[in-house]
């Protein structure tokens, strides 16, 4: 029986974890990563919540119906999404359709009611079987671990809407096994529905939007949804998660062909350049190439294409066949407005950013091959699409083109003096899925520690061009800071910040060596008043009618001085609080501009991010804790305040600790599917181990050991980091893993303790628990957010002290 109950609780947190993983990914791609925190972060509640049912209707607690409550999470598992995606969701209505807040609100109870049944089961089996806690939370949490691996597995083989619905098949083994009878035949059922289903699951798990091209290839994983648009036949473009956009340029390889200094690029280097005898040029970001193909063009003679995403890279050195669509029927119309024509500057539509590079796998050189004898590269009979190699001219095959999968930072940390020309054309991270349903927008490619990198990366005479839609003010601010720490001399001579009025964007030349008037005049072409609405400088000014604006002032002023009168958030971010996007202001909280601008409100000074986070604490503080008070109002024995607090706090802590673990360890290992898979499966397997011996170490050993190690990590450790993140990948995930073992093997102990002291009440306690593990993911966000990582883990250390001290209480438990 004992075995039985082991294996059940494994296979639930096998489909509770990765759907949670699959869910974020989906969501996040499918309408952003905003929203998918508010639906997802609620709907997570639902594990507390099923316990607390069980706590307060007594008809539940049944052991007789745990085979049901596993199958019908299993069944919510695979209809809900499909639900989702039919009810029309627009969250740019949400201040302005009482419609469209029911909507939201049906989502959350939709997508809640998996976790729900799911929370319910485990309440069954934790609450009778209480005196076995410490492994039966180690199956729970060694599950949790390998649900991880199995579903980032699930998502890169399957692909993610089809991984999403198979994952609900452990919960129906464990629903099948704990079952009764004829209850057996309802997971029967509803895993051939699974089957009958995941064939289709791309298009029912995917929101109808007019696209600007055609769509011809799409690609899922658990990185990202890849798509490729044709542009009429000369130019492709990829599309990343529905929001960011790389262009892809045909070309027949012949170099003969192409002329240095005559190609009209949207945004010309080829002066900065051809200032090298021997340019070695690095693409922060090179998604479809056009970075890669400029710098070949004039003349680099080495180039590292420095990617985020291994399919993209994949795509551009060897193809990919499966993912073409039928080509459409020879009469059906593929020609494109001309507002589509793609060039140098199609990075983005004109309200969104764009997304290509910033993490990724081991670093890799995936190519530097001739490819034209490269037979995996080659046109797709099935559908008559030409691959990406073909398409390009086997651009990436070029032998002066590294390929490098990885994160950029990470990357650039390997090199001093290397790189002559650094090129970032809107490089962007969004990174929902490396947190899962807690994770907001944290980038290491965008704060003043990674200008030090960048600087200290550039040869002695090196430039560095960065353009972005959006986050330019930070950066400027993050520069001066930057070269004020290294102590440069004269620093605001060394850059100089540029708009791009017709693309919209704003563009930072960052120089080794002081600016002359005629570097910043002729570095991206000469600034003839004739261009001055193609591009201008801002700073220095170009003249006296540009001369008040923000970029001028940040760097005359100071960003202090500024920051109070700016329309967004133009303080510098650090590693320690890398939340770039994150540039909302209350001064700013206006409806109408919520309306105008939907899930990029951020970005231009609305406060989204910080209002999801409170509504979502307005929820649990004004809702969902309340309930979990109710039961003292019913019959029997009741859950004392001192372990009822107990639960709440350890729920709070092991949540805040894993939420800033995930983020702060990307900076070492980088943000991508790696990282997950490291700190997400070392904390839980470690958790596991821990609660297997959670009764032979005492309770003043595992908290002290706790809280010592959180803070160390949070004042020590981030050196370590620092001087480990020029080595190559398997080095920086193993110190990763050796870091985070020894604190998720004391972590995994207090729920065991506690449950131990709560007894056959343990039902009650897990679903204040639940509770508080959500509460603790937005708390220790909103502690981030303002005061970094170091205070946030501070917040979890003292947590895990109130903890210890309720537990010495030994005499308040029951």
């Amino acid at each position: 029986m004992r075995s039985r109950n082991y294996l059940v609780i494994a296979l639930i947190s096998l489909t509770l974890i990765p759907l949670e993983l699959a869910w974020t990914r989906i969501f996040s791609a499918e309408f952003f990563f905003t929203f998918a925190f508010l639906i997802l972060s609620l709907a997570i509640l639902g594990l507390g919540l099923g316990a607390l049912a069980l706590r307060l209707f007594r008809f539940f607690d049944r052991t007789s119906y745990l085979g049901i409550y596993l199958a019908l999470a299993g069944l919510c598992a695979l209809v809900g999404p499909i639900v989702v995606f039919k009810l029309g969701l627009d969250f740019s209505q949400i201040y302005s359709s009482w419609l469209m807040i029911g909507k939201i609100a049906l989502t959350v109870l939709i997508l809640m009611s998996a976790f729900f049944f799911g929370g319910m089961g485990l309440a069954v089996l934790f609450k009778y079987n209480h005196q076995d806690m410490p492994r039966l939370y180690m199956a729970d949490l060694l599950g949790a671990g390998v649900g991880v691996l199995a579903a980032i597995w699930a998502m890169n083989f399957f692909g993610t809407p089809t991984a999403s619905f198979l994952i609900a098949l452990p919960i129906l083994v464990a629903s099948l096994i704990a079952g009764i009878g004829w209850t057996r035949i309802v997971p029967i059922l509803v895993a051939a529905a699974v089957f009958v289903l995941y064939p289709s699951a791309e298009q029912l798990l995917e929101v109808e939007r007019e696209e600007r091209a055609p769509v011809i290839y799409k690609h899922w994983d658990a990185m990202s949804k890849v798509k490729m648009y044709d542009y009429g036949g000369e130019a492709r473009g990829l599309n990343i998660d529905n929001v960011a956009n790389s262009p892809v340029y045909q070309f027949d390889g012949n170099w003969d062909d192409v002329k240095p200094g005559e190609t009209p690029w949207g945004i010309n280097v080829s002066y900065l350049i051809q200032q090298f005898d021997s340019c070695v040029f690095l693409s922060l970001g090179s998604g479809g190439g056009g970075d890669v193909m400029q710098a070949l063009a004039e003349g680099a003679t080495e180039v590292h294409a420095v990617e985020v995403n291994a399919h993209i890279n994949h795509m551009m050195v060897h193809g990919d066949p499966d993912g073409y669509l039928p080509m459409p029927p020879p009469e059906a119309d593929t020609t494109v407005a001309d507002s589509a024509t793609v060039d140098a500057t199609d990075t983005s539509s004109a309200d969104t950013t764009v997304e290509v590079a910033d993490s990724s796998a081991e670093s890799e050189e995936l190519a530097t091959s001739d490819g034209a004898n490269d037979s995996s590269a080659v046109a797709d009979t099935a559908t008559g699409y030409v691959t990406c190699p073909e398409f390009t001219g086997y651009l990436y095959n070029d032998p002066r083109v590294r390929v490098i999968t990885e994160d950029a930072r990470a990357y650039v940390r390997r090199f001093e003096n290397k790189f002559d020309v650094i090129f970032s054309l809107s490089s962007n991270s969004w990174a929902a899925l490396a947190s899962g349903a807690f994770a907001l927008a944290e980038s290491y490619i965008f704060t003043t520690e990674a200008f030090m990198d960048y600087w200290r990366s550039l040869s002695d005479s090196g430039f560095m061009m960065m353009e972005h839609q959006v986050y330019a003010p930070r950066l400027v601010s993050e520069v001066v800071d930057a070269l004020n720490n290294l102590g440069v001399e004269d620093p605001t001579s060394h850059f100089a910040v540029y708009d791009l009025p017709q693309m919209r964007r704003k563009m930072i030349l960052l120089s080794k060596r002081p600016l002359t008037d005629e570097l910043r005049y002729l570095a991206f072409g000469e600034l003839t008043p004739e261009k001055f609405e193609q591009i201008h400088l801002l700073y220095p000014p170009a003249n006296d009618s540009v001369a008040d604006n923000w970029y001028n002032r940040i760097v005359t002023e100071g960003w202090v001085n500024v920051a109070d009168s700016a329309p967004v958030d133009v303080s510098p971010v650090t590693d320690d609080r890398p939340f770039v996007g994150q540039m909302g202001l209350w001064r700013n909280l206006d409806s109408e501009k919520m309306q105008r601008l939907g899930g990029y409100a951020d970005f231009y000074g609305f406060p989204l991010s910080h209002i999801i986070m409170l509504v979502l604490l307005a929820v649990i503080i004004v809702l969902v804790l309340p309930a979990n008070l109710l039961p003292y109002f019913t019959k029997g024995e009741h859950l004392r305040a001192v372990p009822w607090l107990y639960f709440f706090f350890i729920g709070v802590a092991f949540m805040a600790v894993e939420v800033v673990l995930i983020q702060k360890y990307a900076l070492l290992i980088g943000p991508s599917v790696y990282s997950i898979v490291t700190i997400l499966l070392t904390l839980l397997i470690a958790s596991g181990i821990g609660s297997r011996f959670s009764r032979k170490i005492g309770d003043t050993t595992a908290f002290v050991f706790i809280v010592v190690w959180l803070l160390l990590d949070a004042f020590v450790f981030k050196q370590l980091l620092y001087a480990a993140g020029g080595l190559s990948m398997f080095p920086r995930i193993l110190i990763s893993a050796l870091l985070i073992f020894p604190l998720g093997f004391f972590m995994g102990m207090p729920f065991p303790k506690g449950a131990i002291r709560a007894g056959d009440l343990i039902d009650w306690g897990f679903a204040v628990n639940g509770a508080a593990s959500v509460l603790g993911s937005i708390v220790v966000l909103l502690i981030a957010f303002t005061w970094g990582f170091t205070m946030a883990l501070t917040f979890a250390a003292v947590m895990y002290l109130m903890a210890f001290v309720l537990i010495k209480s030994r005499a308040a438990w029951r």
